[in-house]
């Protein structure tokens, strides 16, 4: 028999009731100028900065720092992405296990994705200096606080496989049983997680720049400081246009692995 609403039983119901209250709450909390916001003044000096972009910078010398912006962007999102699920993956067995291992391992996991990708580049910055190493590092360590996380979901879910049991009844050792049945059967999704998180990191990497990390952030903040806005509707398409081919790159390998 179905539990009446908002009965003790029903633990949805509580939860959703309590998801409301937080979202009335916030609107109550917040100063949201939303008359502000809407009004004619507003509306016609948004007006006024969206056609400063127009008409976009094309010209054959813009062209050429702008493509190695591209590429530079497109590098540091691919080679932060891997050394990540490098990274996740190594940390993720001994998160993946109870014990004091285990918990220090999750612990150090919470603590390199709770730390946000620009804080990280900013922090970096004065290790690795201006320029693109530091962005490809602070991509790599937050990405691999996310990836660990979800590679080590992966595994504890896949430990009572009946491959992964087969092979420890008949006495393989623990790296026989990850080698031929753990990362098999976690293969297709742990590539699938990557390659989630590379169609993030392409977007994170765009921004990077901003604090001096390189890529197209970096052209970005340069010629909106100058209120080159001709520039800055270039460097902005480059982007979309970037983040548009990884994401469709990523969505077809990904379909590719699920058939």
């Amino acid at each position: 028999m179905r539990p009446p609403l908002f009965d003790a039983r029903c633990r949805a119901c509580w939860v959703m009731a309590g998801l409301l209250a937080l979202v009335v709450a916030s609107f109550w909390s917040l100063d949201l100028q939303w008359a502000a916001f809407l009004s004619s003044d507003a509306l016609r000096a948004m007006g006024r900065f969206v056609a400063e972009f127009f008409p976009p910078d094309w010209s054959p010398a813009f062209r050429a720092k702008l493509l190695p912006a591209a590429w530079e962007t497109l590098a540091m999102s691919l080679l932060g992405t891997l050394l990540a699920a490098a990274a996740g993956l190594a940390l993720a067995l001994p998160a993946s296990r109870p014990g004091g291992v285990g918990t220090l391992a999750r612990t150090l996991l919470n603590a390199l994705r709770a730390v946000p990708e620009l804080v990280w580049a900013a922090l970096l910055l004065i290790l690795a200096g201006l320029g693109p190493m530091a962005g490809t590092l602070a991509l790599a360590v937050h990405t691999a606080g996310v990836l660990g996380r979800l590679f080590a979901q992966s595994l504890e879910t896949v430990n009572g496989h009946g491959a992964v049991q087969t092979l420890r009844l008949q006495g393989c050792s623990p790296t026989q049983v990850f080698a031929y049945a753990t990362l098999p059967t976690l293969l297709p999704q742990l590539i699938s997680y990557t390659l989630y998180r590379w169609e993030n990191n392409i977007r994170a990497a765009a921004v990077l720049g901003v604090v001096g990390a390189g890529g197209l952030g970096q052209l970005l903040a340069f010629h909106m400081g100058l209120f080159h806005m001709g520039k800055t509707a270039s460097i902005l398409i480059a982007m979309l246009v970037l983040v548009a081919l990884v994401d469709g790159l990523s969505a077809w390998a990904r379909r590719r692995l699920a058939s």
